[in-house]
């Protein structure tokens, strides 16, 4: 059992960029909330090593982001808003409302992590402190496509291709797709994994609507997401930041993951950790260390 003692659910928000999104849920623990979001191309069960030892402390929620596993994959429109870091962070804020949760703290994964970005942005009233995990800001990422970015983050330019291109590739043989660039972006491939989340993620994988979708995510991040980022860049997040990336990551590599951030927010902190892209997973013991002493209890 991945999550035990914690409870699923699916309920669904409404909010300014869609109505009714069911969203699949997973929650445990007692105490103050803490929102966790899964990355690409996995579910919200990428923190079942971390997040039983969180529930100790804090009450945990952890959904899937629209579009992935088993929550709703709306349809798009020409613009990619349905799937822009806009909309999901708009979902989050109003599944924690629907919770009963005016504030709390929240810490995302590579795309989960974009999303709480843009969740400290426009709720900044809300979250009270929050955690990205290997990622650099969008934009950064977009204007500094050297060669070697492009050819560690190749996925990015591909997926954000137009449909059905990227889908029909995809959806040919989606798990060697699946292991094919999660083993690039881990360095070591895929036998870290948790043969259970392996599955869930795989299984959630090969449904034709979660590939569409999240091309649409990619879609989204090269195109709305920075039109938002954009209108933003004077505005930094305003709560703590905790910064955390792989040390064997591609981010370690090509960027000064923390200086990055320092740009973008007022007082960002963090480190790297003994791992490739997964951290959560690769040095679960790391990563929640480094959680628990950056959370308020």
């Amino acid at each position: 059992m991945l999550f035990p003692g914690f409870r699923e659910e699916r309920i669904s928000v409404s909010h300014d960029f869609g109505t009714d999104i069911a969203l699949h849920v997973r929650i445990g623990g007692n105490g103050p909330p803490l929102l966790l979001l899964h990355g690409y191309p996995q579910t919200g069960a990428m923190w079942h090593r971390i997040a039983p030892q969180l529930a100790e402390r804090f009450t945990v929620i952890v959904p899937d982001l629209r579009g992935y596993g088993a929550s709703a994959k709306p349809d798009s429109d020409a613009a990619h808003l349905p799937y822009s870091k806009r909309a999901m962070a708009a979902d989050m804020a109003a599944l924690m409302r629907r919770l009963g949760y005016d504030q709390f703290q929240v810490a995302g994964h590579d795309r989960g992590a974009r999303v709480t970005h843009r969740l400290s942005l426009d709720y900044p009233d809300r979250v009270t402190r929050a955690a990205v995990l290997d990622i650099v800001p969008t934009r950064i990422l977009f204007a500094t496509a050297t060669r070697s970015v492009a050819m560690a983050y190749y996925h990015w330019y591909f997926l954000a291709q137009p449909a059905p291109y990227p889908e029909t590739l995809i959806g040919a043989d989606p798990i060697y797709y699946f292991r094919y660039t999660v083993g690039g972006l881990s360095q070591s491939g895929t036998g870290f994994f948790d043969p259970i989340a392996q599955a869930e993620y795989e299984a959630a994988f090969a449904d034709p609507a979660v590939i569409h979708a999240s091309c649409e995510d990619y879609r989204a991040a090269a195109t709305i997401d920075l039109d938002h980022d954009d209108a933003d860049i004077e505005t930094p997040v305003q709560c703590p930041l905790l910064v955390l990336w792989g040390e064997h990551a591609p981010m370690h590599k090509h960027y000064d993951v923390l200086g990055t951030w320092k740009e973008r927010a007022r007082n960002a902190q963090g480190h790297p950790v003994e791992a490739g892209h997964f951290l959560a997973e690769e040095n679960p013991d790391a990563t929640l260390a480094a959680l628990l002493d950056f959370f308020d209890v």
